[in-house]
């Protein structure tokens, strides 16, 4: 028996998905892989939680809102350093990066000061 047209559909649109991101240049590639980085520890932390508990619950809603809150500062700093990107063609990688730093330095002192 061959293979569903569904199932070639699916092959060759994982294929084309694949041998676009080979293209896709090393820096974006180390970005993607901290926000899966950020979005895997906050998955594991609301695990733990619908296991364990949620006692002290400031301390569970700062862990997920910092993985959180940091994925989506390194997406926008993805979307930024990418020079596909006609929108950002203007700003230079060390400006998105230290925009990057100084974001993640407020949002953390923020989760600081949730914490108590």
């Amino acid at each position: 028996m061959g293979k569903s047209s569904t199932e070639k559909d699916a092959q060759a649109l994982f294929h084309s998905l694949r041998s676009a991101y080979a293209a896709t240049p090393t820096n974006l590639k180390i970005i993607d892989l901290y926000v899966l980085f950020a979005v895997s520890t906050a998955l594991i932390q609301v695990g733990y939680m619908a296991i364990v508990g949620s006692f002290p619950f400031n301390s569970f809603l700062s862990g997920v809102l910092s993985c959180v809150g940091t994925a989506v500062l390194a997406v926008c700093l993805r979307i930024q350093v990418n020079k596909e990107n006609k929108e950002f063609k203007d700003l230079p990688p060390e400006r998105a990066f230290a925009d990057f730093v100084l974001c993640n330095l407020v949002l953390h002192l923020v989760i600081m000061n949730f914490l108590g």
